[in-house]
């Protein structure tokens, strides 16, 4: 994937455009990735395969519920330390 600066995308924005529609560009600031651009077709493929995930992650849930296999939210958080509770966010 070409990288290319901040500036670089501001200053030849119709190249850019161009590029994206045969691959993914990533737009950097400071030596920072800060964006990634992408052609419409390969959003729109991003989105139905997120919401694909979603849709699946659903299911399961419901399946869960109809098996009374639901956790407490106090189950779920029982094991966790409050020191590995700050680590993870």
């Amino acid at each position: 994937m070409e990288v290319i600066p901040a500036q670089l995308a501001k200053n030849q924005f119709g190249d850019l455009l161009m590029k994206v529609q045969r691959e993914p560009v990533e737009i950097s600031k400071h030596g920072k990735r800060v964006a990634v651009v992408i052609s419409p077709e390969e959003y729109d493929q991003f989105a139905q395969l997120k919401l694909q995930s979603l849709k699946a992650i659903l299911a399961e849930s419901i399946a869960q519920a109809d098996r009374d296999e639901l956790h407490s939210i106090d189950d779920v958080f029982a094991p966790l330390t409050v020191d590995e509770l700050e680590d993870k966010a």
